[in-house]
């Protein structure tokens, strides 16, 4: 019988069948999901689907525009945390961002 890792900090989730969840969604929100940058679980992408239908009184465009919002928020919250807040600027020193001009340029320095 393999020892189960009951020290860890990650949440314990009933996620069971998560296909049915996802089958279940609206048909616009698996429209944008088919887009979507960031690997969105049905359950997260549900909630967020739900309160942009509460704010904006079900403007399906309006919501599809708040989910863009949120997914731009949460790959800049990432990209400050693993590149850092200058991220593509900083990497070359100069204050311009990295192109593959700019990239070759520094090579010919």
């Amino acid at each position: 019988m393999a020892a189960r890792n009951l020290a860890t900090s990650l949440k314990c989730r009933n996620n069971i069948r998560p296909m049915d969840r996802y089958d279940r969604l609206p048909p616009e929100l698996r429209r944008w999901i088919t887009t979507a940058a960031l690997p969105w679980s049905a359950s997260s992408v549900l909630r967020l689907w739900s309160r942009l239908h509460r704010e904006t009184g079900g403007d399906v465009a309006a919501m599809t525009a708040g989910l863009d919002q949120a997914e731009r928020r949460m790959l800049d919250r990432d990209r400050k945390a693993i590149w850092g807040a200058d991220y593509p600027n900083a990497a070359t020193g100069t204050g311009r961002a990295v192109t593959a001009r700019n990239r070759l340029a520094s090579f010919a320095e």
